[in-house]
């Protein structure tokens, strides 16, 4: 995102509680502050020691899973947090906002693509974090002026550079590579979901091309005042085992998978609707899930470092 942006001529400063970001992954030309959103004192400061205009809010927890163990934390990270960063900018004179929300504010839907104007019934204490955020947003940019997008992401994957590889995560990518490089066996959770092939289906989007969708969103919230939610994804959608099978071609190893009960809070498919970013924000998914997995095995096969891992390998029983 910070690479996208600067590339666009955009001037950034970077606010982290590096809570799970790593402040090497900063160039040393860009500012970086450390701080929680929780803490309104050094937001402000910020806003105003780096003349700031407008915000790209990606700050929050952001497991399924983890959400409904800890709903609490979650809606303190996810909703308090907001809340303290748009008081913030308020008080602060500063108008625009990126935010960074998601597919799972739709909940389970029986839409074979879903739009932005679909019901909204999230089924884990995440997706409900996210969409109580966006009707923050949305009625303090009514109340105040502000110039406000919210981008639903739908399952970003892929990687732009090994050197910002995602080497943790409850995501699938990272699960399977983490499992490969074991000598495991991926795991699916559930296989008697209403589709295909029994598994989950699953819009994917590249990274590269999420920072894309940014940079559109901020020239649109900059060049007038806007109050909008749009759908960020491909339009298609690929079950979990249609994932595997990928990974096994670009990789050549074996992703035979261990099925395990189904998550709580995982719908059965989610695949975004796409024309409103087209129509709204000039901008279309670029990437392929063959280019999603080639990027993210790039980064898997790479330490935090940059430098490659040896993959151990074992034989797999049969189950």
């Amino acid at each position: 995102m910070l690479r996208a942006m600067r590339h666009a001529g955009m001037s950034v400063v970077v606010f982290d509680d590096l809570s799970t970001g790593v402040a090497s992954r900063v160039p040393h030309d860009v500012p970086l502050v450390t701080g929680s959103v929780l803490d309104a004192a050094v937001l402000r400061a910020t806003f105003r020691e780096h003349a700031v205009t407008g915000v790209v809010h990606l700050g929050g927890k952001k497991s399924v899973p983890a959400s409904i163990e800890q709903p609490l934390y979650y809606y303190r990270e996810n909703v308090a947090g907001a809340l303290v960063l748009l008081e913030s900018m308020v008080s602060e004179g500063v108008t625009q906002l990126v935010f960074s929300s998601s597919a799972a504010v739709y909940g389970t839907s029986d839409a074979d693509l879903v739009t932005e104007s679909d019901p909204t019934r999230p089924d884990s204490p995440y997706g409900r974090s996210k969409l109580i955020t966006e009707w923050m947003i949305r009625d303090a940019a009514t109340a105040h002026g502000l110039s406000c997008m919210s981008l639903r992401y739908f399952n970003v994957v892929g990687c732009a550079d090994p050197a910002l590889a995602e080497h943790s995560g409850t995501n699938l990518f990272p699960l399977v590579f983490g499992a490969l490089g074991r000598g495991d066996r991926p795991v699916v959770f559930g296989d008697d979901y209403p589709t295909r092939d029994g598994s989950c289906v699953r819009d994917y989007i590249h990274v590269q091309d999420l920072a894309a969708a940014h940079v559109a969103a901020v020239r649109r919230v900059t060049s007038g005042t806007v109050n909008q939610t749009i759908n960020v994804g491909c339009g298609v959608g690929h079950t979990v085992f249609e994932v595997l099978e990928e990974i096994g071609n670009v990789t050549g190893k074996d992703t035979s998978a261990t099925v395990l009960p189904r998550r709580a809070g995982d719908p059965a498919s989610m695949v975004a609707a796409t024309e409103l970013a087209e129509e709204v924000l000039g901008w279309k998914a670029s990437l392929d899930l063959t280019q999603m997995v080639e990027s993210a095995w790039r980064g898997a096969s790479a330490s935090p470092q940059g430098e490659p891992h040896r993959f151990r390998q074992k034989e797999h029983r049969a189950s």
